[in-house]
């Protein structure tokens, strides 16, 4: 009787290697992917704990509402009446009609609303709310009710 010394023994083991190879690289392409799928919002809080950006293929165009209710354009003074007119004309000679509106905190929220819609009768494509992110939910109720 000849004995077979050349038996393979079987392996119960998973090979894990393979699999977090690929878990890796999901994980890098979701990362990249992520932020290109987060879409914006017209209406932003002054502070947020998440906040997205716009494309820039000029200078941005900066709309800026004081604690006064005083606005500005790129440092420029304007009227709130002749805001939509000035807009107009600076896009005439822009590719693109975006921008971004920075507003006090303590600025009436119907100043600001009026502002946004003198933006978008001006022909904005994309209006941006420009935020500061704060640490969480509570910290941002803290300071909303620190400013009234």
């Amino acid at each position: 009787m000849a004995v077979n010394t050349n038996q393979q023994s079987l392996l119960s083991d998973i090979n894990v290697t393979p699999f977090v190879d690929v878990m890796l690289v999901l994980l890098i392409v979701f990362m990249v992917a992520a932020p290109m799928m987060v879409q914006g919002v017209d209406v932003s809080l002054p502070q947020t704990q998440h906040a997205t950006s716009l494309d820039q293929v000029e200078d941005p165009l900066v709309v800026v509402v004081d604690n006064n209710g005083r606005v500005t354009i790129n440092e420029t003074p304007v009227s709130v009446e002749g805001l939509g007119e000035k807009l107009a004309f600076i896009f005439e000679n822009r590719s693109t009609n975006n921008v971004f509106l920075r507003a006090d905190t303590n600025v009436a929220y119907g100043t600001v609303v009026l502002v946004m819609s003198e933006i978008k009768n001006a022909g904005v494509q994309q209006l941006g709310v420009v935020t500061e992110p704060v640490g969480s939910l509570e910290e941002a109720l803290r300071r909303s009710q620190a400013g009234r």
